[in-house]
């Protein structure tokens, strides 16, 4: 298999709490875009006294909708996977009006120091000024009533990027690192390519049955699409690698060339991608360049 198989029937229902598991509701963000989908999913997890993960960015419609999912039952805690900010702005304000204690990994940061005169691409897109009350350690269970959730630090994505199982279902709720709709945009200095292929490999070695992610529908062959998706991974380092050989020095000349048929408008977080790929085969010893690894920098085979 050389391609994961995505999935790109999804019904976002605005404003509206899904079931989606036993136990489990998705209420999906109107936030769409090339990056998010349809939109960040929100999970409430549990019945009467319940977790959500993933509150969302600051959306007025979205705060209210959620806030009337939840009316009439306890909220004890607010699980975030991760600090961009379509994904965990509205926590603060969720915190504020239910007294739940916010649990993540920890706050944001890179997954490797700037080098100099480097600057963060991404950094308004980090929700900086978030620090959870747990800062949860991989493995750790955070029980309520009626549920326990898992922590499974996932990084790759984002230094902080973790995972959560549903204990005792099979449901792993992924978040961004795996989604059933596109691949992960891994983008330095924030994401690594060397964690987040550690990161599937982790992964594997688990037993869910059925993956509920960040943005999109689910992935219900976890074991399968992690395969495709690393053999995808492969596929594009092999095709750096090849485009190196062919006499490409540049990232923009490899995007052209690898990432022909991709939305135009993809194309920088496409360049950061291969960047990553770059940074990591460096790491290997396959790859060369002429200074720290960056998007202006010349690649050479080692």
């Amino acid at each position: 298999m050389t391609e994961p198989s995505f999935d790109l029937e999804f019904a976002p229902a605005y404003g509206t709490a899904v079931p989606v598991a036993d136990g489990v509701e998705r209420l999906t963000v109107n936030n769409p875009s090339p990056f998010t989908f349809h939109g960040t999913n929100t999970y409430i997890v549990g019945r009467s006294s319940v977790a959500v993960i993933d509150p969302g960015p600051e959306n007025e419609a979205h705060f209210e909708a959620l806030m009337a999912a939840l009316k009439g039952r306890e909220v004890t805690h607010i699980f975030v996977s991760h600090t961009h900010r379509d994904h965990s702005p509205l926590a603060r304000r969720l915190k504020q009006a239910t007294g739940a204690l916010t649990v993540a990994e920890g706050p944001h940061r890179a997954s490797r120091p700037l080098h100099a005169g480097e600057t963060n691409p991404f950094a308004e897109s980090a929700d900086t000024d978030f620090m959870p009350d747990i800062a949860v350690a991989d493995g750790q269970v955070i029980e309520g009533d009626g549920w326990a959730l898992s922590a499974v630090h996932t990084p790759g994505h984002t230094a902080n990027h973790t995972a959560f199982g549903l204990e005792g279902t099979g449901v792993l709720f992924s978040a961004d690192h795996v989604m059933a709709w596109a691949t992960t945009i891994v983008a330095p200095p924030d994401g690594s390519m060397a964690d987040f292929m550690a990161s599937i490999e982790k992964l594997l070695t688990r037993e869910d049955r059925i993956f509920l992610p960040g943005h999109g529908g689910p992935v219900r062959e976890p074991g399968s699409f992690l395969r495709g998706l690393r053999a995808h991974r492969r596929m594009r380092e092999r095709a750096v690698l090849e485009r190196i050989r062919s006499g490409d020095r540049l990232i923009p000349d490899m995007v052209k060339a690898i990432y022909s048929r991709t939305d135009p408008r993809l194309h920088g977080a496409a360049a950061l991608s291969v960047l990553a790929h770059l940074e990591d085969l460096i790491e290997k010893g396959r790859v060369v360049t002429d200074g720290p690894p960056s998007l202006t920098g010349a690649y050479w085979i080692a």
